[in-house]
């Protein structure tokens, strides 16, 4: 029976099994604190007695705010064991944003630190607030045992499991509610990459990011020890990594950059990693050959989106030729490429990807038409998420994202793909980094600009990169503009925010300006 036949069981029943099981070996470390299973499974029973206590039925949600720690984890565990779904909130969001998440999530207690207490002081919520300082007596003598819940596999399966939020900048965002059934797919993938009970996770990004998540389940799932870092910094992570024998990570492609910058990289020993996992933004295929080269362990790419349908996998260590691309689609999922009219493009040609597989959302919280927006009924009747992503399909069935669809540049007529341009711009050797949006253009409707992060100690001059580039692209292609940048703008998860680039363009800086 391969991982992915595995007969479903609740993750809260995994946990509670690996206390028992494992006893007294290392389940979660965060900074100079670590729990045994014993005591982490413990805990979050206790979670799960409380909430019952408190009235929780399955299905109902609680929200957390807060920093990583120990019983952020243990607050997530109890909640599943209870059946009762956990939306975890950005703390990059605004307090009013923070707010209307709560309300749109429907929780009735908020578990928060002191940060998030600070934050949203004074801001009325419809949820009662539990401090994390205070979570003892919240417990009470709550016993150390799992509910036992009259629930059959298949309503353990449609439970929500929890709410994803993304920070926005305007507005709530939508809430994406994964499923005990989504969830176990990712448990069962990641049984099959090697999480198991010798797996040592190190994670280093926020527990309310589906990165962390992906990662971070199966590895408690399957009775390995979670290491988590509270914030990310490279020679932290380099110690880290090297003291407690990491086997597995999941770090996103900023991340790689920064490990292998670090002056001090090749003197940290990271002989026992086993897999380096990617994903949540565009991996340069230049830094995928420098993580090959210098950094031990196989390397895989994941790409797809929060909400599911259809995602791809690279093994970029059985592949070294395809690291321009994401891989082939998982096992059981189907990736389609669709034109302007939603029919599906011609062999080698770019297209909107959609997805589909068993891995989908249950849909966006509380918004019944967002949902149907981001679904494609495919002439069969499955349904199939879109990405808002273009790519194509080179002649072995490898995928090669183009860019976003909002993000795809027309000029003169033409479609313009920045990660085109973003890899020519990269191929010089003075560039660490570079992004491509669209410039309006009274002549042409619209033009690319170029935002480049040199290399430490490069001197190179906006317009000599600007010429470098334009040589090599075609004439539709070429570059107006190329604005120097000490650092892109990223999300809380690496993501480059185009849209705060657009916004910079109206601002002054070193730039080579003027249609070639």
């Amino acid at each position: 029976m391969s991982a992915r036949d595995l007969p479903f069981v609740p993750i809260g029943a995994l946990v509670a099994a690996n206390g028992a099981a494992r006893g007294d070996a290392p389940a979660l470390t965060v900074g100079e604190v670590t729990w045994t299973w014993r005591a982490l499974a413990a805990r979050a029973a206790r979670v799960a007695q409380a909430l019952r206590r408190e009235g929780m039925e399955p299905g109902q949600a609680v929200a957390v705010l807060a920093a990583t720690a120990p019983d952020a984890v243990a607050l997530w565990l109890g909640a599943l064991m209870a059946g009762v779904a956990v939306a975890p909130l950005p703390a990059s969001a605004t307090a009013a944003q923070l707010a209307g998440m709560v309300a749109d999530s429907g929780a009735r207690l908020l578990f928060l630190d002191a940060a998030g207490e600070a934050q949203l002081e004074g801001l009325p919520l419809v949820a009662r607030r539990v401090p994390l300082a205070a979570l003892d007596a919240f417990l009470g003598d709550a016993p150390a045992e799992v509910p036992e819940l009259a629930l059959g596999e298949e309503a353990w399966r449609a439970l929500p499991f929890n709410i994803i939020y993304s920070s926005g900048t305007t507005g709530v965002p939508k809430g994406i509610v994964h499923s005990h059934a989504m969830r176990w797919a990712h448990l069962t993938g990641g049984r099959a990459a090697g999480y198991d009970e010798t797996a040592v996770t190190l994670l280093s990004t926020p527990l309310a990011s589906n990165t962390t998540l992906v990662a971070a389940l199966p590895t408690l799932a399957w009775g390995g020890h979670l290491v988590l870092m509270a914030k990310f910094d490279a020679g932290a992570w380099l110690a880290l990594a090297e003291r407690t024998r990491a086997t597995h990570t999941m770090l996103v492609p900023v991340q790689y950059r920064r490990i292998l910058a670090h002056p001090e990289f090749d003197r940290f020993d990271l002989s026992a990693m086993r897999l380096k996992f990617a994903t949540s933004a565009p991996f340069d295929a230049a830094l995928k050959r420098e993580v090959l080269a210098r950094f031990p362990g196989g390397l895989i790419e994941y790409y797809g989106m929060t909400e599911g349908g259809g995602g791809t996998v690279l093994v970029a260590h059985a592949h070294p030729d395809k690291l321009h691309t994401v891989g082939h689609p998982i096992p059981g999922h189907e990736i389609l490429l669709l034109d302007e009219e939603d029919r599906p493009v011609p062999a080698g040609a770019v297209g909107e990807i959609v997805g589909h597989s068993g891995a989908t959302m249950l849909g966006y919280a509380n918004r019944p038409e967002a949902t149907a927006a981001t679904q494609w009924r495919h002439p069969d009747g499955r349904i199939f998420i879109r990405t808002g992503d273009l790519g194509r399909f080179d002649a072995d069935g490898f995928l090669e994202l183009v860019g976003r669809k909002k993000d795809m540049i027309i000029s003169g007529g033409f479609n313009i793909y920045p990660v085109d341009l973003e890899a020519v711009l990269c191929a010089h050797p003075d560039v660490a980094e570079a992004a491509v949006v669209a410039k309006p253009s009274a002549e042409w409707g619209e033009t690319p600009a170029a935002f480049v992060v040199l290399r430490p100690g490069a001197t190179v001059e906006a317009a000599a990169l600007r010429d470098f580039a334009n040589a090599r692209l075609g004439k539709t292609q070429r570059i107006a503009e190329v604005r120097l940048i000490a650092e892109l703008p990223r999300s809380a998860i690496g993501k480059v925010l185009k849209r705060a680039l657009r916004e910079m363009l109206a601002d002054g800086g070193a730039a080579a300006s003027g249609r070639p």
